[in-house]
């Protein structure tokens, strides 16, 4: 049985957090379906347009083995707003299972309470000063946190790319697909 992820697209999502980690966890064996929180094409931060492979109500019941929630200012916001997104997150959270959240996508899992104290994350520096200073790591471009991977912003999409597949495959899965990207990022 396949690992399984769950991209969310909300219009205004930053493309290059999106589509590196669609990209990368595909190349890595993970089946991964992104849904977009409405119908039709999802106009992203850059003004391209994406087409999600299911809209989110196909599968808002479902219990994956990460959700990740790319960010974008206006994708955020969306993000935010969207009760199937806060309820998803916190069904992966109830079942022991991943989410992942970059740039300022983690202010979504703050809103909605997701984010415990023993939490630490990083995030974009614009939305810092939502996070507890306790919590946040300004340095670090990826951490991981229990079942919670965040990372920076968009500069930082393949680091937080990797860091998912090496928390669900391991560093040698990452080893493997890098042999083909060959991302600077990337440290044998």
């Amino acid at each position: 049985m396949s690992l399984t992820a769950l991209v969310i697209l909300a219009p205004g999502f930053e493309e290059i957090e999106a589509i590196t980690p669609i990209d990368i966890l595909r190349r890595a064996g993970i089946e991964v379906t992104v849904a977009g929180t409405v119908s039709g094409p999802l106009t992203a931060a850059r003004q391209t347009r994406h087409l999600a492979d299911v809209d989110l109500d196909a599968v808002k019941d479902k219990v994956f083995d990460i959700v990740i929630l790319p960010g974008g200012s206006e994708g955020t916001e969306n993000l935010k707003k969207d009760a199937r997104v806060k309820a998803i997150t916190n069904r992966q959270k109830n079942a022991g299972k991943w989410v992942a959240a970059i740039c300022a996508a983690p202010t979504v899992l703050l809103a909605n309470g997701w984010i415990e104290p023993a939490h630490s994350l990083t995030c974009h520096p614009t939305v810092q000063n939502q996070i507890p200073l306790d919590q946040l790591d300004k340095k670090a471009r990826v951490v991981v946190s229990d079942k919670l991977i965040t990372s920076l912003a968009a500069g930082s999409a393949m680091e937080f790319a990797y860091a998912i597949v090496e928390q669900l495959l391991g560093k040698e899965a990452v080893d493997k697909v890098n042999a083909g990207v060959v991302a600077p990022c990337h440290e044998k």
